[in-house]
């Protein structure tokens, strides 16, 4: 018998915005969606993936790669394959289907990064009303690597902020964050560092912003690492966050645990 369901949020994007009005591809990282639903049906809960336009996330071919799992080559196939094959990873639902049946049942929520969170998530209005009502019910939220930046999406005018990052107005920014229920949270994400690292060597092109510094103009206390790529996660009451992809399995085991607490309670 299932423990609870788990929300997990995916992005439909698969272009972003660089510098000079060009894009660049983009997508989930494969680890970064599976370690942690894996993680989550091992524990007894029940996945459900959900989308803004109910098809199923694209995967970066950057991250389909044994690289994103310790170089093994097992452990990447049968990610492949629950990603492939596994029911949770394909009866995707919309967002707005999800908050039509009903949030009550969901005993938390986790969002996967790679870049594409940055393009349609953190400015999504469904998305903005789930993470509302899981803070206010103070239920595990979860996001790793630049899933973080979806908690965005929770602030009544999520476009604008996004907009005014765009436009390199961060006064004009922190105005259209005011009041929003994260400001204060302690919380990590992709940083600068590593963020630059992709621009030079897989963008080849500059991003209009960085992740870490749309959250802190938020309002957002956020703490990464001084070495590139080293895991990293930081819990603050229901909110766990992930630096980057092998963050994974670390944010996994919090997530978990996080779950078991609050069913338990």
């Amino acid at each position: 018998m299932s423990k609870g369901k788990v929300l997990v949020v995916g992005s439909n994007a698969t272009r972003i915005e660089t510098r000079g009005g060009r894009t660049g591809a983009t997508g989930q990282y494969l680890n970064e969606t599976v370690v942690p639903a894996m993680a989550v049906i091992a524990a007894g809960y029940e996945v459900v993936l959900a989308t803004p336009n109910g098809t199923k996330p694209h995967i970066d071919e950057v991250s389909d790669k044994a690289d994103h799992f310790g170089g093994d080559e097992a452990a990447y196939r049968k990610a492949k394959a629950f990603y492939a094959e596994d029911p949770s990873m394909n009866n995707v639902r919309t967002l707005a289907a999800v908050i039509a049946e009903g949030l009550d049942d969901y005993a938390g929520v986790f969002v996967p990064g790679g870049q594409a969170p940055v393009v349609d998530l953190m400015q999504d209005p469904d998305l903005g009303e789930i993470l509302r009502h899981f803070h206010e019910k103070a239920k595990p939220t979860a996001l790793l690597c630049h899933g973080p930046i979806a908690v965005a999406s929770a602030m009544p005018h999520a476009r604008e902020f996004r907009a005014a990052l765009v436009a390199g107005d961060l006064a004009k920014a922190a105005e259209w964050a005011r009041d929003w229920q994260y400001a204060g949270y302690q919380m990590t994400v992709f940083s600068n560092s590593e963020e630059k690292i992709v621009e030079d060597y897989i963008l080849h092109a500059k991003l209009y912003f960085n992740v870490v510094d749309a959250l802190q103009t938020a309002g957002g206390k956020v703490v990464t690492t001084a070495v590139d790529f080293e895991p990293h996660v930081i819990v603050d009451r229901e909110l766990i966050t992930g630096q980057n992809p092998r963050s994974d399995h670390p944010l996994a085991a919090r997530l978990v645990e996080a779950l078991d607490r609050a069913t338990a309670a």
